[in-house]
């Protein structure tokens, strides 16, 4: 089994998340967003538009799933983890992961409305090697 410090240094390595939301009538919605800018004890911080319709689906219902992999020549690995996401609009945390280019999504720069924080918080994984699957726990 792999270590949460493994299994963090894994999910920093990968340029993609796969972030999961539950639509209104209650079908999971998997979309690619850039990795998270911040991971804090189980906790990761993305960008994302106020306008999106995946904020929509986290404001009405925050359960979330988030995925990463890596696709090697002779090697699949991925983690799972499950959780709930928030929407921040505080700007302390807004101007914490803004990112020099972030005004080519926001034009009105950290204060724009239509940018947002999404903090997905893990309470517990799914990680994925070698054929072989195994569950764990973030406590």
């Amino acid at each position: 089994m792999k270590t949460r410090e493994q299994i963090i240094e894994f999910i920093n390595r990968q340029k993609v998340a796969f972030a999961a939301s539950v639509d209104e009538d209650g079908f999971p919605n998997m979309k690619a967003m850039n990795a998270p800018r911040k991971i804090e004890d189980n906790s990761f911080y993305f960008s994302t538009n106020t306008s999106s319709m995946r904020v929509q689906q986290f404001l009405n219902n925050p359960k979330a799933s988030i995925y990463f992999y890596s696709k090697g020549r002779f090697k699949y690995e991925g983690v799972m983890l499950v959780g709930t996401m928030e929407v921040l609009q505080d700007e302390e945390i807004k101007r914490e992961i803004w990112q020099v280019g972030d005004t080519m999504y926001y034009k009105k720069g950290v204060t724009d409305p239509d940018y947002c924080v999404l903090k997905f918080t893990a309470a517990k994984g799914r990680y994925y090697s070698a054929f072989k699957s195994e569950n764990f726990a973030l406590a």
